[in-house]
């Protein structure tokens, strides 16, 4: 099978340390299950971390597969506006960004992504 081809997404260095913080922050505070880490895209929580530090990898370069933004994006999204099971209320704490900058750096994140990275989860 072919490897996906990559996207290319331009991001600010906001944008992109809240995505980074949003892969990092499931080994810390959050508490991640099985379940939630296939919602994410994710074959289970070790899938999670075995494939975090690649990620971040491509996540510094630009470009990811459709599937691989859609995780990232969506572990960010779970892990800092959940407090039951993720960083939630120490989101601010544990990676010193407030919650107004989180929120606006990901919704900048969000209108860049195109339509083939919405469409990578249907």
């Amino acid at each position: 099978m072919a490897e996906p081809t990559p996207i290319a997404i331009a991001l600010t260095d906001d944008e992109r340390f809240v995505l980074e913080r949003g892969l990092v922050e499931w080994a810390g505070p959050a508490r991640c299950t099985d379940a939630l880490a296939v919602a994410m895209g994710f074959a289970d929580v070790d899938d999670l971390f075995g494939r975090t530090g690649p990620l971040l990898d491509a996540l510094r370069s630009g470009a990811m597969a459709a599937g691989d933004w859609r995780r990232v994006v969506l572990a960010t999204e779970f892990v800092f506006a959940s407090d039951l099971v993720g960083a939630g209320h120490d989101w601010s704490a544990t990676t010193g960004l407030s919650d107004e900058a989180t929120i606006a750096a990901l919704r900048s994140v969000q209108r860049k992504l195109p339509a083939a990275v919405r469409a990578a989860g249907a």
